[in-house]
């Protein structure tokens, strides 16, 4: 009996701790899942932003902008492979497509942080309000966690049409 009363404490711990770092948001039809960012150092200028959006519903939507008071000013952000080359180039919107998933992440879609004006620390959440064509200002928080550069929040999904 103690066995099982301490797996059930773990599983409750580790199911809180996932709730913890879960952070979802909607506006309209359009559901925000986990923004996160990595943390930075001293003296990085800038530093990166993803999350993923679903748009359920019928009609398309666009990704315009963002702000945040940790930085200068928010890019909208693309990475293509250019022949053995990966470029990095500001978009002016990023489409949302009616019925479909865009992931903002590592090596594709993402937001950059420009200008930050204190690094960003692991664990902290970071105030951030998105701009969206049709379904207006949405305020979410970036969890900032850990990870290598080339690491992916768990979960990522791809950009789909």
């Amino acid at each position: 009996m103690q066995v099982f009363a301490k797996f059930l404490a773990a599983a409750s711990a580790v199911a809180l701790a996932g709730l913890a770092c879960a952070h979802d948001y909607a506006a309209g039809a359009l559901k925000i899942e986990h923004p996160w960012s990595r943390p930075t150092v001293a003296g990085q200028p800038a530093g990166g932003a993803f999350m993923t959006v679903h748009n359920g519903g019928a009609t398309a939507d666009r990704l315009l902008g963002a702000s945040t008071d940790a930085a200068d000013h928010v890019e909208l952000h693309t990475m293509a492979m250019d022949g053995n080359v990966m470029r990095m180039r500001e978009v002016p919107a990023i489409d949302l497509p009616a019925g479909q998933t865009v992931a903002l992440q590592p090596g594709q879609f993402h937001m950059m942080l420009q200008g930050l004006k204190r690094p960003l620390a692991a664990g902290e959440r970071v105030p951030m309000t998105l701009k969206f064509e049709k379904a207006g200002e949405v305020k979410v928080e970036l969890a900032v966690q850990g990870g290598s550069a080339g690491a992916s929040a768990p979960g990522a999904m791809v950009h789909q049409h």
